[in-house]
């Protein structure tokens, strides 16, 4: 696995890793996401994201949506909390077509107002769709009470009524701040020539009318600053208490089941025990039939049909937490049988034996996630955007290798602690 990078002199990243499979998976990732918004712009990451899909000087939107497709290719987007990602598959003969469309869209779009109009409705709707889901809406009002007052918190959608308060200029310099090539990488996978797709990327930047600019997010990151609006406090061995720690939040929506979630804030991706955390938590409640918590709640005790741990890092901080859904009158006997497992990690420190094999099925994951062309491309165009860097599949095993049992229990003494965790309820 040998990754191909450089900088062009318009300050853009590009990294290609080969592949000799026809389909290319590529795309550009931005260092524009919902912590990115400053007070007054709340949701106006993804609704740039849906609005660079709706016409540049020139393309429309039905050039835009026609542009991959008539050739069997597919062009999708997503908003995260510290990202917002453009990316296509194609087939590597229409490569050129790609690069094209993807850059003027990217860097050149014009948020026409009739358009946006029209687009907020759709996002409302999305919303709507979202707050009918409190099993997907759980976890962003979880987030939200780990991050309170703080971009990081808010919900990626934002709110419907302020949506509808924004206006094309708004969007556009948002845009502007966010949307140039130094703050964003261009990412390749599969049987591309790497000069060719320097050429083809210069070409499209240089149609879109940008101007070179050297300073560039990946350099300042490889100098040492910060990627994100914050400093990397938590690469430190202490983690700082999230607001309601110790305290439980329920909020009744009239749902059939309970939704629950208990957690707290956890490890950058760079602290090194990140992949500790990441090994006990898929020991925990990873996606296998054999987790402690599926085999508690669900196997032996038939309480739910889901049980799920979560894990997840951004630049500065992270979160950890325990998903499970169940009627409302086993709630406390389920909450019960999640501390108990808790302690068990915290009391007894795991063998040898539990601990090879908990190596052994968490490398086996990540093999076959490897298989996945779309989400590997998508993993290391992140892993460069935020952190300057790349790691082999080889790299990401000797790091699961290199676990030890203290390590675990240390992570759990530190997360599992009653009084840092914070629940929520929906019931």
């Amino acid at each position: 696995m040998k990754y191909q990078t450089s900088i062009l002199p318009s300050g853009l990243h590009v990294v290609l890793l080969q592949s000799e499979s026809p389909v290319v998976w590529c795309g550009y990732q931005v260092a524009a996401g919902t912590r990115h918004e400053m007070p007054g712009e709340e949701g106006m990451a993804h609704l740039c994201e849906h609005m660079t899909f709706k016409g540049t000087s020139r393309h429309t939107a039905l050039q835009i949506a026609n542009a991959l497709e008539l050739v069997g290719g597919e062009l999708n987007a997503f908003t995260t909390k510290e990202d917002t990602t453009f990316y296509a598959a194609i087939g590597a003969n229409h490569l050129r077509r790609a690069v094209d469309v993807l850059t003027d869209m990217v860097f050149a779009s014009t948020y026409p107002q009739p358009e946006l109009d029209r687009e907020i409705e759709v996002v409302c709707d999305e919303i709507e769709s979202y707050n009918d889901s409190p099993s997907e809406l759980i976890f962003d009002e979880f987030e939200n009470l780990l991050f309170e007052n703080q971009p990081l918190g808010h919900n990626v959608l934002g709110q419907s009524e302020q949506l509808r308060t924004y206006r094309y200029d708004s969007l556009l310099a948002f845009a502007k701040r966010h949307y140039k090539p130094q703050n964003a990488v261009f990412f390749a996978y599969g049987n591309v020539d790497f000069g060719r797709l320097e050429s083809l990327l210069n070409a499209a930047i240089s149609s879109a009318g940008l101007s070179g600019g050297k300073d560039s997010r990946i350099s300042q990151l490889a100098n040492g600053a910060n990627g994100a609006n914050g400093s990397n406090g938590s690469h430190g061995a202490n983690l700082s208490s999230p607001p309601h720690s110790g305290e439980t939040i329920a909020i009744s929506r009239g749902t059939h089941q309970a939704h629950i979630i208990i957690g707290t804030r956890a490890f950058s991706y760079e602290h090194p025990l990140h992949t500790t955390l990441a090994l006990l938590n898929n020991l925990l409640g990873g996606p296998a039939m054999n987790a402690r918590l599926n085999q508690s709640l669900r196997e032996r005790n038939g309480l739910v049909y889901t049980v799920e741990g979560i894990s997840v890092s951004y630049t500065d901080t992270g979160v950890w937490g325990v998903y499970f859904g169940c009627d409302d009158a086993d709630i406390n006997r389920c909450l019960k049988l999640v501390r108990r497992e808790l302690d068990r990690l915290i009391d007894k420190p795991i063998s040898a034996a539990q601990l090879a094999a908990a190596k052994q099925q968490m490398k086996g994951q990540v093999l076959i996630a490897g298989d996945n062309r779309e989400q590997a491309a998508l993993d290391f165009g992140k892993l460069y955007l935020h952190y300057g860097e790349l790691r082999s599949r080889e790299q990401m095993l000797e790091r699961i290798d290199a676990v030890s049992a203290a390590d675990i229990r240390q992570v759990a003494e530190e997360m599992f602690a009653p009084q840092r965790l914070v629940t929520l309820m929906y019931r």
